[in-house]
């Protein structure tokens, strides 16, 4: 079994998913098997919600204050698990916020509206905007839901900013300065907070 919770730099993350409709060129997971202490970040099977509880119960959250959905996939592919989840750590860990790091396709993924539901567990939403447009986007992102990923993204963006008080795009420091800042004045025109990831740091 792959790690489920694993920490880096500091932060502690939760894997429960390697499924992602995206292939972005820059992907993390394109670095190694595995990021900060976790040995394997890639399941063999997919998680049961059981075995992500058990994982929890195994790891000690002393003086830990946020724990983030985030490791080799796209957290809304296992869109019930993360419910499961976030609601299992509100229980046990009142104190502790919780933050979802996703690419913003999950109305797509699930076929469904989901940014109020997920607003309703969640503290903080961290969506990736990757690029300033669709073209751009889809080449970067190779996403399997091309000419319609990037509208809905930014949809899904404006939903959460309706329910939830942390919302933030980001874009990751490997595309020009010139995109970076015309993302940063789509991503205000959602509502949301921006911020320009590290490539290197790999958060």
């Amino acid at each position: 079994m792959a790690d489920i919770v694993y920490t880096l730099e500091g932060g502690v993350y939760l894997n429960i998913t390697n499924k992602c409709p995206c292939n972005c060129a820059f992907c993390i997971r394109s670095k190694g098997d595995a990021v900060g202490d976790a040995e394997k970040l890639w399941f063999d099977t997919e998680p049961t919600i059981d075995e992500i509880k058990t994982a929890i119960d195994n790891f000690d959250f002393t003086d830990v204050n946020e724990v983030v959905f985030c490791g080799y996939g796209e957290p809304t592919n296992a869109y019930d698990n993360l419910l499961e989840t976030a609601k299992y750590i509100r229980k046990k860990h009142p104190k502790i916020r919780l933050r979802l790091n996703t690419n913003g396709l999950s109305d797509l993924i699930n076929e469904k509206p989901t940014a109020k539901e997920l607003s309703e567990h969640l503290d903080s939403i961290s969506i990736s905007l990757n690029e300033p447009n669709s073209e751009k986007y889809d080449k970067i992102t190779r996403n399997i839901y091309p000419g319609k990923a990037f509208d809905a993204m930014l949809s899904f963006t404006r939903e959460c900013v309706k329910y939830c008080k942390d919302v933030r795009m980001t874009v990751v420091d490997v595309i020009p300065e010139e995109d970076i800042e015309q993302a940063r004045l789509i991503c205000e025109s959602t509502g949301a907070h921006f911020r320009v990831r590290s490539f290197q740091k790999g958060r």
